[in-house]
């Protein structure tokens, strides 16, 4: 047997319980740690010992024994972890898992790592979850999209906060002839299609002077928006814009991020039943979320290209919105066409610029 270094008086010894890997009896027991190995002695069964290169420890865990094992398939536990500690060290064992353990016992480690959590999931939230939302919106089916615009029409016209139009025929037929010349242009795979509706049906709040797209080109225009309107190309601009939310999936991306990573699973995985049940909750996610600042942006982009194309300015849709803004966007509820991402000022600069940069 190789020399223990003197294990038998260095002391008391750990105490614990020895398993003789015959039967599932423990044994009482005391373990001798030495430089050359270690010792264990029973009680009136005599010692056992092995050098240092024959013994492996498992791993430590809170709240569980340390478990040494022995080539015979026997094995000794026991609760005194600093002492089986101490031998680790001195055998260059277990060097990575004694560095995590010395990370969890430090107040300062610990905060430090609850700050860096709290990091990543606001980053997460703020960064990944719109990314990862533009990025369901981008691969969404086009039958997906067209379970969405049905359902969202059923919530609002259900929740009377639509109404049908009191428009003149003759109107309405302008502005659908408006609509077809914008989403001729816009071109894309989607259903378009313009509905013309009474934003405050029986008196009641609705929207109000509005107008917004939903996900497969169902464009919706308010009475009460036609009216503030002081010429049709006003009205095509807003159009435009709403195109623009369209082709550039706006409204789809602003509803995953408001849903969270359960709607994004579904549209990735094409669960065509489940978006339907989702699609009720189109209406609530553009009323109460909006689009981004880029969203509002890249659509006005678009607008104010059809615009410049067709009429050379971006000066009718620059002149709408300064108007819903001094109305206060009305009594609406849904923050399209003065999402507060931009604010209205900025926006209307923007389109100024734009239309400065083709002169």
């Amino acid at each position: 047997m190789p020399d223990l270094n003197g294990t038998d008086q260095a002391g008391p010894g750990l105490p614990g319980v020895f398993f003789d890997g015959h039967s599932s009896r423990d044994h009482p027991a005391t373990l001798h740690l030495g430089a050359g190995g270690v010792r264990v002695r029973l009680e009136g069964r005599g010692d056992h010992h092995w050098r240092a290169d024959q013994v492996t420890l498992d791993a430590p865990l809170p709240g569980v024994r340390r478990s040494l094992n022995f080539p015979d398939g026997s094995r000794f536990e026991t609760p005194d972890d600093p002492g089986i500690r101490d031998w680790e060290r001195q055998h260059g064992r277990n060097r990575l898992l004694g560095g995590v353990r010395r990370l969890e016992g430090s107040w300062g480690t610990a905060l430090g790592a609850v700050a860096v959590t709290g990091a990543v999931l606001w980053g997460f939230v703020t960064f990944g979850i719109p990314a990862l939302a533009r990025q369901a919106a981008a691969v969404t089916p086009v039958g997906v999209l067209a379970s969405f615009d049905r359902e969202a029409m059923g919530v609002l016209e259900g929740q009377n906060l639509i109404g049908p139009s009191d428009l003149s025929a003759a109107r309405q037929a302008q502005l659908q002839a408006a609509f077809r010349d914008v989403s001729g242009w816009a071109g894309g795979p989607y259903g378009y299609r313009l509905l013309l509706r009474d934003g405050e049906p029986a008196g009641s709040g609705g929207l109000g002077a509005n107008a917004f797209a939903l996900p497969n080109g169902t464009v919706v225009m308010t009475d009460q928006l036609v009216a503030l309107a002081r010429s049709d190309r006003e009205l095509v601009g807003v159009l435009a814009h709403e195109a623009g939310h369209v082709t550039q999936r706006h409204g789809l991306a602003s509803v995953y991020q408001a849903l969270g990573l359960s709607l994004i699973i579904t549209a990735v995985t094409g669960d065509v039943v489940s978006a339907s049940t989702f699609a009720a909750a189109v209406p609530v996610a553009l009323v109460q979320g909006g689009y981004s600042r880029a969203a509002e942006t890249q659509s006005d982009e678009v607008a104010a290209r059809f615009m410049l194309e067709r009429y050379g300015t971006t000066r009718p849709l620059q002149t709408i919105l300064a108007r819903l803004e001094a109305q206060d966007g009305g009594p609406g509820g849904v923050p399209d066409l003065l999402g507060t991402h931009p604010g209205t000022d900025a926006r209307i600069e923007h389109l100024r610029q734009l239309e400065d940069a083709t002169r």
